[in-house]
């Protein structure tokens, strides 16, 4: 019979929660636009993306790969029970703080940052996997965002080019229509991404208890992972949601789909790249491109200060909370 410890059940108890205020966090990325625009319902919008999470979240494990031995070192941090539990909880506590407020900051960085700081607190720089995270976190942390906006530029501005001559109510339906596809498509690349994350953090964990030897995400862990996401994605986050698709432009069809569009390829291509991208970054990215070439006065890029403190603050702030979580943690156990 296959017995779990006490502590690594609560480790995986944790990460899916973590998984699931995930869900809930994010699932604005994909159907904010959606939303916004009025394409479909919220109901109809979050039940989509509930099903195409999970279904993305099948996809591949190169992303759990690099969360799993690309951020810390499993041989420096081998028996250290209490490292992912405290990194979790760095990781929950900043989700839960700018979902509160309604800031679209990056649950992925959150989990990274939870990740190093509790493994600085076990060991100090030799339990950080430095070249990883500078090649796989901190390079797709500025060019994601980067890639999203002249994604999301280069796409609306190929629409124009191609629907300036057809009547804006035309093109309005033929992208309501569209923009099912495109919210559905960045549902299913956040899924890819997202999901893989938590299960490269609860394979680290079976490591470290000497469950596994080797890092590979065993079947049931993508299962329960996929289900804790789409779970979250389908309580939603409306906070979120306004943000997204409210206070940057005023978006309409055209822009929805175009935004999901870029930001669904920016996402896809890391994913298969093995690179924990945020998908926040990118969609608000992709937002901020889409809606510059209406007018650069028609961004409120006030709204873009204040999210670019958030995105800055993310990982110190949950590697602060996770290494004195696991500071505590390592006086109780």
């Amino acid at each position: 019979m296959f017995e779990i410890p006490l502590l690594l059940l609560v480790i995986i108890i944790t990460a899916l929660v973590f998984d699931f205020t995930n869900g809930a966090h994010d699932c604005a990325n994909a159907i904010a636009t959606v939303v916004s625009t009025k394409v479909l319902s919220p109901r109809a919008a979050v039940a989509m993306a509930a099903i195409l999470n999970l279904t993305g979240a099948l996809l591949g494990t190169e992303v759990a790969h690099t969360l799993g031995a690309g951020i810390v070192r499993p041989d420096i941090v081998s028996g250290s029970h209490i490292l992912v539990l405290a990194g979790l909880i760095g990781a929950i506590f900043w989700n839960s703080f700018t979902w509160y407020f309604g800031i679209p900051s990056s649950s992925s960085h959150a989990l990274i940052g939870g990740l190093i700081g509790a493994a600085f607190a076990h060991a100090g720089f030799d339990a950080l996997n430095a070249l990883s995270i500078v090649k796989k976190v901190l390079l797709p942390l500025a060019l994601s965002p980067l890639a999203g906006f002249c994604a999301g530029v280069a796409l609306m501005s190929l629409i124009i080019f191609v629907f300036h001559r057809v009547r804006r109510q035309t093109a309005n339906g033929f992208f309501r229509r569209a923009q099912v596809f495109s919210a559905g498509t960045m549902a299913l690349s956040h899924g890819l991404n997202d999901a893989q994350k938590t299960m490269g953090v609860i394979t680290l964990a079976l490591l470290i208890f000497g469950q596994i030897d080797s890092i590979v995400v065993p079947l049931w862990v993508k299962l329960a992972c996929s289900l804790a996401m789409a779970a979250g994605t389908s309580v939603g986050g409306w906070k979120i949601v306004k943000t997204m698709g409210h206070k940057i432009f005023k978006l309409e069809p055209a822009h929805g789909f175009a935004a999901e569009t870029s930001a669904a390829l920016v996402i896809a291509g890391a994913s298969m790249l093995g690179a924990p991208v945020s998908t926040t970054h990118t969609i608000t990215a992709c937002i901020f491109g889409v809606g510059s070439t209406k007018r650069l006065s028609a961004v409120r890029w006030g709204v873009a200060g204040n999210l670019l403190v958030a995105w800055v603050l993310t990982i110190p702030a949950a590697a602060t909370v996770g290494a004195l979580a696991f500071l505590l943690l390592d006086r109780v156990f």
